[in-house]
């Protein structure tokens, strides 16, 4: 059994204004390694200790660096390289909309990074023995006394000065703390069998946990009420005796309101000379246009309509607008280009209503006007 070796010596306090004085002086008289107790935090302490800043702070950042880099190389190398989408003529990687995840990530990582240094790192868990534990010191502190404890490691420890320093400072009791010198010299308890063992077991019981109330638990009742609910399920079996089905038939040549079917379907022609823009040029009518047209037009035509593409080396560029051929094209075959698509270019029919497609015919003239204008114009 190795003899036991001065940790500290401990001096007990009656009010908070006693550990107070007591910490500003002991920093003032050159002590170091020095430490303060209390039942509750006491207002001012730190600067009476003269504590420096915590090191913590270097830890967050360092783990919320390494989280913004993480998710910003993860977000770029999905959207840019693993998984490129064209929307709206917008870059592939259009930064700002990781902004939010991006902040998340980064206080997510700091915090986590953060508690796992001070718990492994400053607190050396699991290692939990300590030589204050089970002290008188440590339990009058815990409930109502007020604590100073100067370490034998201090350079200006001295047992007698130190006892004779508590005394004129006005400690109630004076306590030698002592330790055996294996609790401090052995090993972190990290790698220990105990350890290991207790992580794995704590690992199986949340994994078996979580596996049972996601993929058992919720289809067991009363969690079912969500995925049992008293509908129709489209295409699902009979409710209605006459039909059989879970969905009955529309009634023979009819259609669903405001759903009035194309009338010109692979008849170009046909549409350029029947069709008539009912819209009339007003202020409303082409905002409304330019706002489609911006929007759905421009990533191909330009904001000008001249085939000149912001998706250059993705789609072929189409022709301009202001071609002698579209110029004289009527708004009805221009509408049908934009309602069945032509050549690569897509139906628009899903994305913009009638109207929205007549006001972008109407934006589409305004500009031809406006890049082809006629001496009569100008006056």
């Amino acid at each position: 059994m190795n003899e036991k070796v001065l940790h500290s010596i401990g001096a007990l306090f009656d009010n908070p204004d006693k550990i107070y004085r007591a910490a500003s002086q002991t920093a003032k008289k050159g002590y170091t390694k020095f430490d303060v107790h209390s039942p509750y935090p006491i207002h001012g302490m730190p600067e009476a200790m003269k504590l420096g800043k915590s090191k913590l702070g270097y830890a967050a950042l360092v783990f919320g660096l390494t989280g913004l880099l993480a998710i910003f190389l993860y977000t770029y190398w999905i959207a840019a390289i693993d998984y490129p989408i064209v929307i709206g003529g917008k870059p592939f990687y259009a930064f700002p909309k990781y902004i939010p995840v991006m902040f998340e990530v980064t206080v997510l990582s700091a915090s986590i990074g953060t508690v796992v240094t001070m718990l492994f790192f400053f607190f050396k868990l699991p290692n939990n023995s300590h030589p204050l534990h089970g002290t008188n010191y440590m339990k009058k502190v815990s409930t109502d006394g007020y604590g100073l404890n100067i370490l034998a490691e201090d350079p200006l420890f001295n047992e007698e000065e130190v006892k004779r320093f508590m005394t004129e400072l006005g400690a109630a009791e004076i306590e030698e703390i002592y330790f055996e010198p294996e609790e401090v010299n052995s090993k972190p308890k990290v790698l220990e069998p105990k350890f290991i063992a207790f992580l794995v077991v704590t690992f199986v019981v949340v994994s078996g946990v979580t596996y049972f109330g996601l993929n058992k638990l919720l289809y067991m009742p009363p969690f079912t009420w969500m995925a049992e609910q008293a509908k129709v399920i489209a295409q699902g079996p009979a409710i209605y005796k006459t039909s059989g089905t879970g969905m009955r038939p529309p009634v023979e040549g009819t259609v669903a309101r405001g759903n009035i079917p194309y009338a010109y379907k692979g008849e170009p022609e046909s549409a350029g000379e029947n069709l008539i823009n009912p819209l009339d040029f007003t202020k409303k009518n082409l905002d409304l246009g330019e706002k489609k047209f911006n929007t759905y037009c421009s990533p191909c035509h330009g904001y000008h309509g001249e085939g000149d593409s912001r998706l250059r080396g993705q789609f072929p560029n189409p022709p301009s607008l202001h071609s002698q051929k579209v110029r004289e094209w009527s708004d009805g075959r221009i509408f049908h280009v934009i309602t069945e698509g032509q050549n690569v270019m897509p139906s628009y029919a899903t994305q913009l209503s009638r109207e929205e497609r007549w006001a972008t015919i109407l934006y589409i003239r305004a500009l031809q006007r406006s890049l082809n204008a006629k001496e009569s114009d100008l006056q």
